[in-house]
């Protein structure tokens, strides 16, 4: 199976944010977080990551403020639910073995549950986790989807803000 999404990567990021796999409508376009609602392209810039708001069609824009997306899986769906914990699992390899080769300062998984099943870590939470990822430090942060009721727009900002400051602070 060819690939829906082309990763937006370089090496040596300050960021690459990992969502959990692409939405029906992000595989149709070949657009990360695609679907209208989604939050990750305002969260994104209401934390100070992005100048403006892009959209998802501007996805290769990011690459030049130091930030990258990929999935853990590849495999669109019309929920995250429907993917097997194998996938979620070898998808945390693929993503290690990424991080390996890139050598991003931080990888940010956008999805706590999948995360929890990518790296059999049950009971982490969102924000900074202690493990690395291959020479990273790795956090964790809310899925932006409109699905994931958790979170208001407000809640996500505040968190991809820590990460903001941690990543600024590092410089």
């Amino acid at each position: 199976m060819t690939k829906p999404l082309p990763d937006v990567i370089a090496p040596g990021l300050d960021v690459l944010f990992c969502g959990i796999n692409p939405g029906l409508m992000s595989g149709a376009k070949g657009q990360h977080f695609a679907r209208p609602g989604n939050r990750f392209w305002p969260a994104l810039h209401l934390s100070g990551f992005t100048p403006r708001r892009f959209a998802p069609s501007e996805q290769h824009e990011l690459v030049e403020h130091g930030l990258g997306i990929t999935n853990l899986v590849d495999r669109p769906t019309a929920k995250a639910d429907e993917l097997s914990a194998e996938e979620l699992r070898a998808g945390g390899l693929a993503l290690t073995a990424l991080a390996e080769r890139c050598a991003p300062r931080v990888v940010a998984v956008v999805g706590v549950t999948a995360y929890r099943a990518a790296f059999d870590r049950r009971k982490a939470v969102v924000g900074p986790q202690d493990e690395p990822i291959g020479p990273a430090r790795l956090w964790v942060l809310p899925n932006p989807s409109g699905l994931n009721a958790h979170y208001r727009l407000a809640d996500l900002v505040e968190v991809f803000g820590r990460l903001r400051s941690e990543v600024a602070q590092a410089g």
